[in-house]
């Protein structure tokens, strides 16, 4: 749980527990299939060793008889941390739509580990998400933060991870009410960003004599924040926003491209003809399915709607449930999203769908290990996190849940969840309201309860 930033290893923090959860079933994530009798060991806040026989003397033993074991789940594209009542626009940082910036936007710094948002997703089994701010004043969102869920109070695993775009209908909307009007925009952004790449001479001492860093070796002086008016008049970005894209014209920084519809997918993969170190991943996807084979070709990732399966719009109307489970089979990486940003705790009964779908006639569905995979190891991988969260595999970061049941059944619920080896409270507003009232004696209510 320690801040990292960048793509360093996971630190391992001091309290970290050593211990090993015997004779449950136990899942790695990684698509294959549970085990039955299974131990795990986690020391030094990683995984240790994954089996049937295990080195376990001098640890802490936990008893899984009954139960089931597996990494902490992965939330691929939230906004947790970032709000506490979405109605209430103080308590709101997930769009600023009156800010003069967008790309630039950086959530990081005001992710809120308090938040009851990732209490509550923490009991639901998530060790760690992407949340980011939302396209509103551009099409660009910001930049997004990988993030663990745990209970010390230092939330980011890696800031600046990855930056959002929207296409399809919502760019249109952004940039003028054309699809025309969005991709024009996106071009001259990207080509804004490399201009400003390499343009050296864009430097100075800056106000108060400092720099402002954007990571990935980026530093432009805070003098840069007063707009584009002295760098000519055919330019749209601010030099802030700018340079938070030169990352992305660069390939160092995944490019998250939020689009439904086949025809609007096939436009963003054309962009790697004109953009080839553009690193990007689909976000919806809802039309995948027509064009896997493209999608699979071209090697780009894809965070999918766990539960499309209706049209909600006009880019959606090839909508289905069998999305996921088609592009799987076409070989697409593809990684689950919560259809609501801010309720992600529902992605193990999203896995769990496609599951029971792969057992109706007509339908495409996924395997119970590909299922799981795509709420972990994939979005891990997907997050830049391969081999360090998402899976049970030796020397990954020891985030573990243990299940009362299979966790793909809607009514398996976590009884304990470790990040980095260390023990995580489930308690929140929702649970301590549950026991509130749960065996509440109507007798001592006031009288204005009386019916």
């Amino acid at each position: 749980m320690a801040c990292m930033i960048g793509a360093g290893a996971l630190a391992a923090p001091v309290a970290a527990q050593d211990f090993v959860i015997e004779n449950a079933t136990v899942a790695a994530g990684d698509g294959s299939e549970p085990v039955e009798n299974a131990s795990v060991v986690v020391r030094g806040g990683r995984i240790a060793a994954v089996g049937s026989t295990v080195a376990a003397e001098g640890l802490q033993r936990i008893d899984g008889t009954g139960m089931w074991v597996t990494p902490g789940l992965v939330a691929s594209v939230t906004s947790l941390g970032l709000y506490d009542v979405s109605a209430v626009s103080e308590s709101n940082d997930i769009r600023a739509g009156s800010s003069p910036f967008s790309a630039a936007l950086d959530a990081a710094p005001v992710v809120n580990p308090n938040s009851q948002h990732i209490l509550v997703h923490r009991a639901a089994g998530i060790t760690r998400a992407a949340t980011a701010t939302m396209p509103s004043s551009s099409i660009f969102g910001g930049q997004g933060a990988i993030i663990d869920l745990g209970a010390d109070g230092q939330p980011i695993t890696r800031a600046r991870a990855f930056q959002i775009v929207a296409l399809g209908e919502d760019g249109a909307r952004l940039s003028g009410g054309s699809r025309a009007s969005a991709h024009a925009l996106f071009r001259n952004a990207l080509r804004e960003a490399l201009d400003y790449d390499r343009n050296q001479a864009i430097s100075g001492a800056g106000m108060r004599g400092g720099d402002v860093s954007l990571g990935d070796d980026i530093a432009i002086d805070s003098r840069l924040l007063r707009g584009p008016e002295d760098r000519g008049t055919d330019v749209l970005l601010t030099r802030f926003d700018a340079a938070a894209l030169v990352p992305v014209v660069r390939g160092t920084q995944r490019l998250y491209v939020m689009v439904e519809r086949a025809s609007d997918i096939r436009s963003v993969l054309a962009l790697k003809q004109e953009f080839p170190r553009l690193d990007m991943v689909l976000v919806g996807a809802s039309e995948g399915w027509l064009v896997a084979n493209e999608i699979a070709a071209a090697g780009i990732p894809v965070i999918a709607d766990g539960l499309d399966d209706l049209p909600q719009s006009f880019e959606q109307l090839a909508a289905t449930q069998s999305n996921i489970g088609r592009m799987v089979k076409a070989g697409v990486k593809v990684a689950i999203n919560a259809s609501a940003m801010e309720n992600p705790r529902n992605l193990n009964q999203y896995a769990g769908n496609l599951v029971a779908l792969a057992r109706l006639p007509g339908a495409d569905g996924l395997t119970w290990g590909q299922a799981f995979a795509t709420i972990t190891s994939v979005p891990a991988e997907i997050s830049g996190l391969r081999g360090r969260a998402g899976s049970l595999a030796a020397g990954a970061a020891g985030d573990v849940v243990l299940w009362d049941g299979d966790p793909l059944e809607a009514g398996s619920m976590p009884v304990r969840v470790f990040i980095d080896g260390i023990e995580q409270p489930l308690d929140n507003h929702q649970s301590r309201l549950k026991e509130r009232y749960r065996d509440l004696d109507e007798s001592t209510l006031p009288k204005a309860y009386d019916w």
